[in-house]
């Protein structure tokens, strides 16, 4: 097993490039057991940051994320979003204490706008950097914003990250957003890597996957996790899916590979809207 690679925030902060993300975990009481497990399986594996946020099942999610980094919190790098029509300068504030609590921490590592909404950005970056100058996050970053969004955001103002939808059948980023960033020195976080399951059936994805030895999933994050400043959070509800995932780690895309990719999946021609999911 290789060692896992790290990806440098602004602030200097390094955290591995592959992480755990939990979207729609906590929602079912028969499963929680397992979706601990897996989470706490892939802390073991180094995969550190988990990214969850307070919309996730109305805070289950956030819940879940407590329990299972309960007693070991120092392993973890917590990653959490406020709403956008909570992300006043009161929202934001009270926002962020619920999720502590859910979470079970005094702190969140990096705290994320989940989206841009009515709320003035002036205002909302205000109410991060307080809670920064507090210690209740450890910085603020944002998540669905294009190049143009970058740029309306208060004079100084640098997030540590942006948090988008990128994957083999979302490449748009890559034409505007990706070399914006790369100037800004921000690094991506890429949710839905492997577009919730849904690539893993492509004909030319698991052609690849078959030539070398790997499954599918790990293909497609090896893709991802081609970029030396992108993270990659896919989700795992099992520890064996989660030690699929980290063995992405391990798979070198070959020139040829990634051609043949390119051939399936074209990159952008030009400049495309921000999807979401």
């Amino acid at each position: 097993m290789t060692r896992t690679r790290t990806v440098t925030f602004p602030s200097g902060a390094q955290v591995p490039a592959l992480g755990q993300g939990t979207w729609h975990m906590g929602n079912d009481p028969a499963r929680r057991a397992e979706e601990i497990a897996a989470l706490r399986r892939g802390l073991e594996l180094g995969l550190s940051v988990i990214d969850t946020a307070e919309m996730y099942g109305n805070g289950a999610a956030e819940d879940l994320v407590g329990e299972a980094v309960h007693g070991r919190r120092d392993q973890a790098f917590l990653v959490s979003k406020v709403l956008p029509f909570h992300a006043d300068e009161r929202g934001t504030v009270d926002a962020c204490h619920a999720s502590l609590r859910r979470l079970r921490t005094d702190r969140i590592d990096l705290y994320l706008l989940h989206w841009r909404g009515s709320v003035p950005l002036d205002e909302t970056v205000e109410a991060l950097e307080s809670l920064v100058a507090q210690g209740s996050i450890g910085a603020w970053g944002v998540s669905n914003f294009d190049v143009d969004d970058l740029a309306d955001l208060p004079d100084g103002a640098r997030p540590q990250t942006d948090q988008v939808l990128y994957n083999l059948t979302r490449r748009g980023p890559e034409h505007d957003l990706f070399p914006r960033c790369r100037e800004l020195a921000v690094p991506l976080m890429a949710y839905s890597p492997v577009e919730q399951g849904r690539l893993l059936g492509h004909d030319a994805l698991t052609a690849l996957a078959s030539a070398r030895g790997a499954t599918p999933a790990q293909v497609a994050l090896a893709w991802v996790l081609r970029h030396d400043d992108v993270i990659a959070i896919p989700k795992a509800a099992g520890a064996a899916h989660v030690e699929e995932n980290r063995a992405a780690l391990d798979l070198s895309l070959t020139n040829d590979d990634l051609r043949f990719l390119d051939d399936a999946f074209p990159p952008p021609s030009g400049k495309q809207p921000l999807e979401l999911l």
